[in-house]
Parts: C-alpha cells; structure tokens; sequence
C-alpha cells in the first residue's frame, strides 16, 4: 500500500507511465531504499544464501513493528548508496560491504533484539549435490533401518556394517562431509536414505551499520566487562609504546612521574640529600628490623596496631615422685 501511494504520488518523474515494469520497478525500489536510509540510523546487513521465500516472510512477520527487511541488487544498492552518500558522507562505509547475496534490515530499536530475532528463524535443509557444506557433517554409530539388501551402497562408501534384527546398523561414527568443502552425490544420497538434514538455512549477520560507524556483528555479543577490558588493555599497550620511545601521552604521563620518582628516592638514598618524600625510605633503609616488627605487630597483637605483651606462661609444677610403698622382689 506504501508503494502504491508513493507511485501515486508528484514525486514521479514525467513519463513514469511510459516506463516498462522493470524500470518502474527499480524506481519503486530506489524509493523505499533512499527513504529506509534517511529514516533508519541503524542497519543490520545479512546475507541469505539458501533462504526460501517462504522463510523470508516468516522473518518479515516476526519483525513486523521493530525493523524493515529490504532486499535488491548490488548494483542497484550500490548506485542509490553512492547518491545518498554525497549528501550524507556517513554511507560511504556502507557501500564497501555490498557483497554478494546481501540483505538489509533497518532499525531505529536494539540492534541485539533484532538480530537475535532474524538469527532464530532458521529452518532444517538437505544436502545438495555440488554445494559447499558449511559445517561439518558426522553420521552416528547405530541402526539405520535400512534392509541388509542395500549393504553395498555402504561398502562402496567405505562404511562399517552389520546386520542386527534385520536391519543394518553402522558400526563407528563416519565423518560424511567436510567443512567448506563440495558436497558428493553418494553424501546426499546417504543422507536421503537416513532421513536426515544435517544443515540449517537461514540469515545470517555479518556487519552492522550504526550513526555511521561499521563493524562486524560480533561486537554485538560483547558485555560492558569486554569492552571496558579491551579499553584498558589498549591503553596499556599505548603507554608502554609511548614509553618505549620517550613520546609522552596522557596514558604515559603517570608511569614516567613514577619512573621519575623512584630515580629520585635512589638518589637520595646514595647520597646524603634528603627531600620529604624519601624520609621515610631513608628510615626504612637504616633499620629494616623495626618497620619489619611494625608490619608484622597487627598479625601478632590481633589488631589496633600495637603489639600487646603477651602474658608469661606459667611454670610447670614440679612433679612429686611418690615414695615406693614395697617392692615387687620382697
């Protein structure tokens, strides 16, 4: 209804009714694109390799309220972005990521929410012939329910069998397909024959576009504990490149006051010059005994600071020898 009201609209260019259908095509979708972009600061960009359009409408249900699902061509996506981009120069990041079968899913919400609702529509699908698997494929140890008449389908597969309760059972796990590798014809077969789909088809994210910063996905999944480690951790490794070669920065400033600091208190202690600051180290090096005794006085006292006297423990009473009484020899 959107697109009709746009068509009908005096936004259209002179001779629009003139325009075969997939001109007028591209222009209703160059409408919805430039007005998604202009309306939308968030973009979750997804590819949909393998995806129906049957689950393709499940997805645009389950956003229905919180994002737009919007498809097209690259180089159509790519011509309209370039175009928008000279009046707003924050898209220019955005056209470098136009590629291949790309998706795109605008939203003014949670960019986490969305996401996570896009991810879990996704559907079991067969093997194909030819395709790239993109996971690893096992088949467990086990019966198959298959009759003992098809056990050299098996043997040509170089698969363990035998026959138990009629049926045949493989012995060990075989591992049927590989990881980004082309899936084979007796592979899909096999699988026919188990019933079984070893793949899940569905979108998947791969860059995010927000107030005109792009980065990958997976920074999504990161908590504040992450991103504050990672923070800090960054800082670490520039004062450290700072010091190394003498280019002070906020982030080296304290760690060159405290290199400064203690060549100043090794001074002091070589010489006889003193300043307030290195009193207390001076004191420390003339008698380490009393400030090791202090530091160890709360451990000893039970707390306060001050070393209690400890009460003399009381002499043991002499022990009286009892007088024999008589002996065991008279």
């Amino acid at each position: 209804m959107e697109i009709k009201a746009e068509v009908k609209g005096n936004g259209l260019p002179e001779g629009y009714e003139e325009m075969n259908p997939r001109k007028q095509r591209k222009y209703r979708y160059g409408i919805k694109l430039r007005t998604a972009l202009n309306e939308y600061k968030n973009i979750l960009l997804c590819t949909i390799d393998n995806v129906g359009s049957n689950q393709m409408q499940q997805v645009r249900l389950a956003l229905r309220g919180k994002a737009v699902l919007l498809m097209g061509k690259n180089t159509i996506i790519r011509k309209i972005i370039d175009e928008e981009a000279v009046k707003n120069p924050l898209l220019n990041g955005l056209a470098e990521c136009i590629r291949g079968n790309i998706g795109f899913v605008f939203t003014n919400g949670d960019l986490k929410e969305v996401k996570d609702i896009v991810l879990s529509n996704r559907v079991p699908a067969a093997a194909k012939t030819g395709a790239f698997a993109p996971i690893d494929v096992f088949i467990p140890p086990g019966p198959t329910g298959l009759d003992p008449g098809q056990t050299n389908f098996f043997q040509a597969l170089n698969i363990a069998t035998k026959i138990t309760r009629g049926s045949i059972e493989i012995l060990n796990q075989v591992h049927l397909i590989k990881a980004k590798e082309r899936i084979s014809a007796s592979a899909v077969a096999l699988l026919s024959k188990l019933k079984i789909k070893p793949f899940f088809f569905g979108f998947e994210a791969k860059f995010v576009y927000e107030a005109g910063a792009v980065y990958p996905v997976k920074v999504l999944e990161m908590g504040q504990e992450v991103i504050v480690g990672k923070f800090f951790s960054s800082i670490r490794y520039l004062s450290a490149l700072c010091l190394a070669t003498n280019y002070p920065t906020l982030a080296s400033l304290p760690h060159s006051i405290n290199r400064g600091f203690a060549k100043l208190v090794a001074i002091s202690l070589a010489t006889e010059y003193v300043f307030d600051e290195s009193k207390i180290f001076k004191e420390i090096a003339a008698n380490p005994n009393a400030f090791k005794a202090a530091a160890q006085a709360p451990i000893a006292g039970g707390g306060g600071g001050k070393v209690q006297a400890k009460a003399p423990e009381p002499e043991p009473e002499p022990v009286e020898e009892a007088a024999a009484e008589f002996s065991l020899f008279d």
